[in-house]
């Protein structure tokens, strides 16, 4: 009797897609002979700078509403490491707030930025592939935070952006865009390069 790959109703779509299918099609297509050199998703880091506004307490309490509203986990302050006269920067300075997901919440999440988020930005033709900094980790920018559905009206009294950055296991571009790709991530119609 042959195992079939059935998903677990706690398992998020994501997560279920690349173990019963993506991850076997990304070692053949890649060539890679031992299934651990497979890329996959290590963590996703959503990051708000709260730039000119890092004194403005309503920016901040906003700011940490949508994080914490859009991934369901309490934001970490970030703060300046060394000071930088020219941008009124102190050491020690609150400069902003990040969240890191892992596990089976960083899938959902991908999943909401994938089918719900994205096709909700205005002028939308796809994301960018050359968005891959060196280590092959991608980076997506989102310049108002209404586009999420978690966040409702009172939510936003003011408006901010935010960065999402998709680190994978590895330092090749091609297999994080194949992974990344695989797991419907809707990239414009150019070639990596």
């Amino acid at each position: 009797m042959a195992a079939t790959a059935k998903q677990d109703n706690n398992t998020a779509r994501l997560k279920h897609l690349f173990t019963a299918e993506l991850a076997s099609k990304l070692q053949s297509d890649l060539k890679l002979d031992n299934p651990h050199q497979v890329p996959r998703l290590e963590k996703i880091v959503l990051n708000i700078g709260l730039g000119r506004n890092k004194e403005d307490k309503r920016f901040f309490e906003t700011t940490k509403t949508t994080l914490r509203k859009i991934t369901g986990q309490e934001p970490q302050e970030t703060f300046a490491h060394k000071s930088i006269a020219g941008f009124k920067l102190r050491e020690g300075q609150r400069i902003g707030l990040k969240v890191t997901l892992r596990g089976e919440k960083m899938y959902e999440f991908l999943d909401r930025v994938i089918t719900i988020v994205l096709p909700r930005l205005r002028d939308f033709h796809g994301v960018s592939v050359r968005a891959f900094d060196g280590q092959a980790n991608y980076s997506i920018g989102i310049k108002d935070q209404s586009v999420f559905p978690e966040l409702s009206f009172e939510d936003m009294p003011v408006t901010h952006g935010l960065q999402i950055t998709i680190v994978t296991s590895t330092d090749n571009k091609q297999g994080a865009y194949e992974l990344l790709k695989g797991l419907g991530m809707p990239f414009e119609k150019k070639e990596l390069s």
